[in-house]
């Protein structure tokens, strides 16, 4: 057995031991930072260590440091856990280390790409002619979209950012939702624009498409960004799409959605309805590697106008082979990335149609039986109307529910974070992991149970 294959075979064995742990383990982890800087060793060996020597240390060293993200009971974020066919694949994309930019580099990246990108429009109901880009994640998928829009609607009113800049051209104006997401304001520095406008939302974060209105009144003829969300991080909440895109197209607006996990909702009859009219959007972003359970780092750029990503993206070089109709590398911000279409094809072969659309109601179901739960238990109140995968809950004043979740934490069972939702602090639990079973909601419901008794 040569040093690679010996390096492989110990990785694989620590990974197998680490997954059959997840069921028992504690979510949190055991071990401090220091602690496992301790064990890892903090001076540069003067020699050569053996590959499968450095696999060994690496697992064993930082076991303790773990986080259960991959446990059925981590619902501290958004994050999905990796379902099978999903990791295997991504275990393959390392071995293969495609250079995954031009068509010409690797042509079976580019169309896996092609066929997962048609697959996923299809699932979430979007135009099929849409570019589809594969990103690190939600945020730079929103900036993407957000881009090619910012670039678009300057070109409306003749100025060239790609060749210009922006100083000096026209302001662009972005109205937003006042309970959008952070990575929204994020991605809007990044693209050299600012804060932008704040939109009375109601009690559940949805944009009030009046407020809306009224805004897009006063702004006359500036170059406009519109940006509403499917799911709000704390309610799960959705904008009412018809009513805010027709607003928006009355002042030829860019509308951008931004659907990090809610997006998904499309891929179920059940809850297809959350997300009617959101076709009409001109740009939608959304992350496979929360409700789709793929691997980090797999965000996804959607795009109507093909032509206004590429604007947006694409670039060219004397040393790179292109291809006349586009290459991965045009709708997206790197080139060097990870061969992230592999993934979500395989999920999605997996799953198929029914597939994914039983893993969303699933979640969902999920969510209801925590809100149910929870509602049940002494003293608490759940806040949101549970319509999706986010539950929010307070244990009767802020001090107490700040009680709870340190004694949930402690207790180990369970990863729920605290958030501030309203002026109130609460438990939020986001139910996102392909692997959470009853069970696992049960056993949750028990710990979140003895946190509160005697708070």
């Amino acid at each position: 057995m040569d040093a690679r294959e010996a390096a492989l075979r110990r990785a694989h064995d620590h990974a197998v031991r680490w997954l059959a742990s997840l069921n028992d383990r504690r979510v949190p982890a055991r071990a401090s930072v220091d602690e496992i800087v301790r064990a890892l060793g903090r001076e540069l060996p003067a020699a050569p260590s053996a590959p499968a020597d450095v696999v060994d240390l690496l697992a064993t060293a930082c076991e303790p440091g773990l986080t259960a993200f991959p446990s059925g009971r981590f619902y501290g974020f958004v994050i999905g856990g990796t379902e099978p066919a999903a990791l295997a694949t991504d275990w393959l994309v390392s071995a293969w280390d495609q250079n995954c930019v031009l068509h010409a580099a690797s042509p079976a990246y580019s169309a896996v790409e092609e066929v997962a990108g048609a697959w996923l429009l299809d699932l979430l109901g979007l135009p099929a002619d849409s570019a589809v880009g594969f990103t690190t994640g939600a945020t730079m998928a929103n900036f993407t979209c957000l881009a090619a829009g910012r670039d678009a609607v300057l070109r409306r009113a003749g100025w060239n950012v790609a060749r210009d800049g922006l100083t000096g051209g026209p302001g662009v104006r972005v109205l937003a939702g006042e309970d959008r997401h952070m990575a929204i304001d994020l991605a809007l520095r990044y693209l050299g624009l600012g804060q932008p406008e704040l939109i009375t939302a109601d009690g559940q974060g949805r944009i009030e498409p009046a407020a809306l209105r009224r805004a897009l009144a006063t702004g006359g003829q500036r170059p406009t960004l519109v940006i509403l969300q499917a799911g709000d991080i704390h309610s799960g909440a959705f904008d009412p799409f018809a009513e805010a895109i027709g607003a928006a197209r009355e002042a030829e607006a860019w509308v951008h959605v931004d659907g990090a996990f809610g997006l998904w909702a499309a891929a179920s009859d059940r809850y297809a309805h959350l997300t009617a009219g959101c076709a009409d959007a001109d740009s939608w972003a959304t992350d496979a590697h929360k409700t789709l359970n793929v691997p980090y780092d797999c965000g996804l750029a959607i795009v109507r106008d093909p032509s206004a990503v590429r604007a947006a993206m694409g670039l060219r070089g004397d040393y790179l082979i292109q291809h006349e109709e586009g290459d991965p590398t045009d709708k997206v911000p790197e080139l060097s990335r990870r061969g992230r279409a592999f993934t979500v094809w395989a999920v999605l072969r997996s799953l198929g149609r029914s597939g994914v659309a039983d893993l969303v109601e699933r979640l969902c179901g999920h969510a209801a039986a925590f809100a149910a739960g929870i509602a049940a238990t002494d003293g608490a109140t759940v806040l949101n109307d549970v319509v999706f995968t986010q539950v929010c809950a307070e244990f009767g004043d802020d001090a107490r529910t700040e009680r709870v979740l340190t004694r949930l934490l402690d207790d180990g069972t369970a990863w729920i974070s605290g958030s501030t939702w309203r002026g109130r602090r609460v438990m939020r639990i986001s139910v996102s992991n392909w692997s959470t079973t009853d069970d696992d909601v049960a056993r949750t419901l028990d710990a979140i149970r003895r946190a509160s008794a005697g708070t």
